[in-house]
């Protein structure tokens, strides 16, 4: 009995994204193969959904708006597809409209925190990330998409990118508040500081990319965020 609950269970999860394109844009998180472009992209189609991401090292969340070159790569999946890495000039944004113009999204998910935290800052930097939020999030009003915005997750103290868990936590919460109409994603409260391993402080090894993928994707099966999806 038990394994058949489990089976049935399975099939239950799998079907709650099914018939949905779901669109994904972000910054470093998604840019390398086996970060997220590769995990949390199999668990929403493993959740039913047909699914289109695009990654761009380096970049703000409002330059996704318009074509914007990223200083350290990126990377685009296309339904089943591989990973398709981009470098140089080939390395940019796509812009936010004609993406959702040309998939016909029924949810956007934003990954993109960690980016404009400026951990090497003395504090942060709210007007600027405010103007770049407030950019991408217009856009998402105008196309009336649902959507969510995934925050940072812990990583590590320290690193090439200086690091802490204080300076996470306060980019965590000031999105929170400022990303609506967009359905914020806490990853903080997805796992405990430093549980998920690190290579640099802020990129996650493969099992951290892995979990962190799984979470979010079973935060986006929630009723919370399915009942922003229209069909």
């Amino acid at each position: 009995i038990v394994p058949f609950l489990f089976i049935r269970r399975e099939i239950h999860m799998s079907a709650l994204l099914a018939g949905l394109t779901v669109l994904v844009i972000g910054d470093s998180h998604m840019s390398t193969p086996d970060y997220l472009i590769t995990t949390l992209h199999n668990d929403l189609m493993k959740k039913g959904a047909v699914v289109y991401s695009f990654g761009a090292c380096g970049v703000a969340a409002g330059e996704w708006m318009v074509k914007t070159q990223s200083s350290c790569g990126g990377a685009e999946r296309i339904k089943d597809g591989p990973v398709v890495v981009k470098e140089g000039q080939e390395a940019m944004t796509r812009p936010f409209n004609e993406m959702v113009k040309t998939y016909k999204p029924n949810l956007v998910v934003i990954v993109n925190g960690d980016t404009m935290a400026g951990y090497n800052q003395p504090e942060l930097q709210k007007t600027w990330i405010w103007q770049q939020v407030s950019r991408l999030t217009k856009g998402v009003k105008n196309n009336n998409v649902a959507c969510v915005w995934v925050g940072p997750a812990w990583g590590a103290e320290g690193g090439k990118f200086n690091k802490t868990f204080a300076r996470a936590q306060e980019m965590s919460n000031y999105l929170a508040e400022i990303t609506a109409p967009c359905t914020y994603v806490d990853s903080l409260k997805m796992s405990k500081p430093g549980e998920w391993g690190s290579t640099d402080g802020q990129h996650l090894d493969i099992a951290g990319y892995k979990s962190w993928g799984e979470a979010i994707g079973n935060a986006i099966v929630t009723p919370e965020i399915l009942k922003t999806i229209k069909r």
